[in-house]
């Protein structure tokens, strides 16, 4: 979730029919951190990719979850965690009529009981991004990836943010069962991806 990302969705931008609806949701809402667009249209891409299942933590009102269902495979099963019980009868409703999607109410660490997966998309809201506790090896496929957004852009080494060392970002960078690598979005903003070690 990105702070003030459902304002990145003007009018005329085009978006799969799923996405707009939930960015529509997203305002009547009032919920103001879905993903970005630009972070939306790069899950689109790597949904594609998935062979059997896609993860995802930290639902909110469901834009990033719709873009990976906009992007999937068909019957490729999509589960995603939201913490908050209204967020998630919100993302229910819209979902409903959507065949192999499963959201689930619960701290992040419930994605545990679903996987592994061939796509893991890690929201920072419940530590599994500060910490680098979603274990890759646990929760990945072999050739699983898995992205963890809402980064600044790297500007040097090590990874600096706010004046101190950036260790959530260096965890990604240097596990030891990734190969991973940063993705500039935009000006201000990047996503950590990583695949798993055979």
């Amino acid at each position: 979730m990105s702070v003030q990302g459902t304002d990145s969705y003007r009018s005329g931008i085009p978006l799969p029919y799923l996405v707009a609806r939930a960015v529509e949701v997203a305002r009547e809402s009032g919920f103001a951190q879905s993903c970005r667009v630009e972070q939306g249209r790069l899950l689109h891409a790597l949904a594609s990719g998935a062979r059997g299942s896609i993860g995802e933590t930290g639902t909110g009102c469901g834009v990033g979850l719709a873009w990976l269902v906009s992007g999937r495979q068909p019957g490729v099963r999509v589960v995603s965690i939201e913490r908050e019980l209204c967020l998630v009868e919100i993302a229910t409703e819209l979902f409903q009529d959507v065949p192999d999607v499963e959201i689930v109410h619960g701290d992040w660490t419930r994605i545990h009981e679903h996987g592994p997966f061939d796509l893991l998309v890690v929201d920072g809201g419940g530590n599994g991004k500060q910490t680098a506790a979603a274990d890759p090896e646990v929760l990945l496929t072999p050739g699983g990836s898995i992205v963890v957004d809402d980064f600044t852009p790297l500007t040097g080494w090590p990874p600096v943010f706010q004046g101190r060392p950036d260790t959530a970002r260096s965890a990604w960078l240097e596990h030891p069962a990734l190969l991973a690598t940063e993705v500039r979005l935009a000006p201000d903003l990047s996503t950590v991806i990583g695949t798993r070690r055979p």
